[in-house]
């Protein structure tokens, strides 16, 4: 079990997945759920985001199924179970900051 922060970049909603190419794994395991594409540890500080350019730092995104709709900028606190798949976080308990 992991505990996160995270600001959603992109949502997959269960009537959406058909115009999105979601690898099998993950169209079964999102079934009637919402796939959350999210940057762990939320959203940057404008200076934050200045170091992050200058060092060359990477976004670190992941994706989290979860049973409730949120939006793009959202954000949240991410309690969840990392999948077979790497990258993938199945949420127990999302709330919102």
């Amino acid at each position: 079990m992991e505990t996160f922060s995270a600001e959603v970049m992109h949502v997959v909603g269960p009537e959406e997945r058909d115009d999105h190419d979601l690898t099998p794994y993950l169209e079964r395991i999102s079934e009637d759920r919402y796939v959350l594409v999210v940057r762990k540890g939320g959203a940057p500080s404008w200076l934050d985001r200045v170091v992050a350019f200058l060092r060359r730092d990477s976004i670190e995104a992941v994706t989290v199924v979860a049973d409730d709709e949120y939006e793009e900028g959202d954000e949240l606190h991410v309690t969840a179970t990392e999948t077979e798949m790497a990258g993938v976080f199945d949420a127990t308990e999302i709330r919102e900051e």
